[in-house]
């Protein structure tokens, strides 16, 4: 047993490898572990190189554990969670599952399976492991199923798993491990990002649907659950119901068994809402933020698309105040832009008799307010092509008019300054020559940035002579 410091800092140090090394010492470990190798520790290695592998392309080593958890990985997520969501099953509960149904419920049956299904993987056949967990998804899934029968099971279950969050995604793996080939057939017919749900697909998954529905009830919404995770455009998902159904109306769609898609897409546009709602001046995270506020976007102009969203609806009126919320929060940041942006911009007055403000090359800002600025100029860049759907338009339209009509008369203004600095002056005057520039790149664009550069430096060059 590895110290629990000793495993943070293998973990932190796996998880700054290259994405291409990260992949190969993962085959390599995941090798080891099927032919049995004992000195590696191959949990606390895979766990370190997870976020690299979570966006890497290519297939990973099947194991005895993967094909035991294939019906059910579309619901994975990642890291903490505040509650236990219907659809969606924690990472963290696979391994204590696992060893629940190794040590307690089925230890003769999981030995074997683990057995059969390491010889078939050593010796490339890849079916006949595949062959083989569909018949141990039966047998775990009846035997969980038992263990949970009363509530005296699952308040020994409960304690044995380490908590009701994963009791409850132990619910969700049984039913979808009861419809484990169903599950198999639909992840073949629907490929990882697939960019469109045709009408021929749908036809196939209502063909599946309906199978399901006669043959296991409760795992009838799951359908359209894993489809939603294996689209690239997953609200394309409310399609199936609405095909179902035969209904266009959130009202009718959201008291269907498959409503439940639309349940999870709200709850992900309300999780990029709380990041929205968490920024606070001034220190704020622009990236984040805007992800936040793309994946908002993306998501709410999705519902509307797929459904029709009524405004009194149950959807209907989440929507609304979500896009309120949001509106709310962006409009308190996006409105001080312009003074923070303009503010780490410093000027003075050309005479004591007044005259217009000119650049103070003697007064730089402080690097916290041009980290402010910048930060700001972010937020404005990022807010752009969403600005519309999160209802922050017209406060946006008014900040970008006001920074664009002051960042460029101050930019005149300091080209026009440089031309007479003195040879001491140079470096004051380059470092305000550049961090005009960058504002400029990131408001006005990269080639604008450039061209200001341009005209500074020969603007500067006889000061530099």
């Amino acid at each position: 047993m590895m110290a629990p410091q000793k495993v943070q800092n293998l973990q932190r140090l796996l998880s700054t490898l290259p994405v291409p090394v990260a992949r190969r010492l993962a085959k390599a470990v995941e090798v080891d572990r099927l032919t049995g190798g004992q000195a590696l520790p191959h949990e606390i290695i895979l766990q370190g190189l997870r976020p690299q592998l979570r966006g890497a392309q290519g297939a990973r080593v099947a194991s005895p554990r993967r094909l035991f958890c294939n019906p059910f990985e579309d619901l994975f997520v990642s890291g903490q969670r505040k509650t236990k969501r219907p659809g969606e099953i924690s990472r963290e509960s696979i391994v204590p599952v696992w060893n629940w149904l190794e040590l307690t419920l089925l230890p003769e049956a999981t030995a074997a399976y683990v057995r059969d299904c390491r010889t078939a993987l050593t010796t490339h056949d890849e079916a006949g492991a595949l062959t083989r967990a569909s018949g141990f998804w039966l047998a775990a899934a009846a035997a969980m199923s038992t263990a949970l029968i009363d509530n005296a099971g699952r308040a020994r279950a409960r304690a044995q798993l380490g908590g009701e969050a994963i009791l409850a995604d132990v619910e969700e793996m049984v039913r979808l491990l009861s419809i484990g080939p169903e599950a198999i057939e639909l992840q073949k017919l629907i490929p990882r990002g697939l960019p469109n749900l045709s009408e021929p697909i749908l036809l196939e998954l209502r063909v599946l649907y309906e199978r399901v529905v006669a043959r296991v009830p409760d795992a009838a919404p799951y359908v359209a659950i894993i489809t939603m995770h294996r689209l690239a455009r997953p609200w394309e998902a409310l399609r199936l119901p609405r095909f179902v159904a035969r209904q266009q109306g959130d009202t009718l769609i959201s008291a269907t068994d498959m409503g439940l898609v639309g349940e999870l897409l709200l709850e992900e546009m309300e999780d990029y809402l709380s990041v929205i709602c968490s920024a606070r001046h001034p220190q704020f995270d622009p990236d984040a933020l805007s992800i936040a506020i793309a994946g908002f976007a993306e998501l709410s102009i999705g519902l509307v698309k797929e459904v029709e969203v009524r405004r009194y609806g149950k959807w209907g009126q989440r929507l609304i105040k979500a896009r309120a919320t949001a509106a709310e929060c962006l409009d308190a940041l996006i409105g001080r832009s312009s003074r923070e942006i303009l503010g780490a911009l410093p000027t003075h007055r050309a005479s004591f008799n007044g005259g217009p403000r000119v650049p103070d090359l003697a007064r730089p800002a402080s690097d916290e307010k041009r980290e402010r600025a910048i930060r700001y100029a972010d937020l404005i860049v990022g807010c752009r092509p969403f600005a519309a759907a999160v209802s922050v338009s017209a406060v946006l339209d008014a900040t970008e008019e006001e920074t664009i009509r002051e960042l460029c008369t101050y930019n005149e203004e300091l080209l026009r300054v440089l031309r007479g600095v003195s040879q001491e002056e140079g470096p004051g005057a380059e470092d305000a020559l550049e961090f005009a520039a960058q504002l400029t790149s990131r408001i006005l664009g990269v080639n604008e940035g450039e061209y200001l550069r341009r005209r500074g430096r020969a603007a500067l060059s006889p000061a530099a002579a």
